[in-house]
């Protein structure tokens, strides 16, 4: 049985159409609620231009791990 998704509310309407291969290529603004100037401060920041190099950042990656791990010390 295949999983689907509804992603709607966290993609720009442009984008909720897309295929989940697509939408791992597409620009950071594809996520509602990145506008294009917080794009472009990823983009010089840290070098992230697809929701793939958001994902895959050390630093979003180190702070999600850092608030598992401490969800697991309470």
């Amino acid at each position: 049985m295949p999983v689907t998704v509804n992603l709607d509310a966290v993609l720009t309407p442009d984008f909720q159409n897309s295929s989940i291969t697509d939408l791992a290529n597409a620009p950071t603004t594809a996520l509602s609620g990145i506008s294009p100037e917080q794009a472009e401060g990823l983009r010089l920041a840290f070098g992230i231009e697809t929701i793939t190099d958001l994902a895959d950042n050390t630093f979003v990656r180190a702070a999600i791990a850092i608030r598992e791990m401490a969800k697991v010390a309470q």
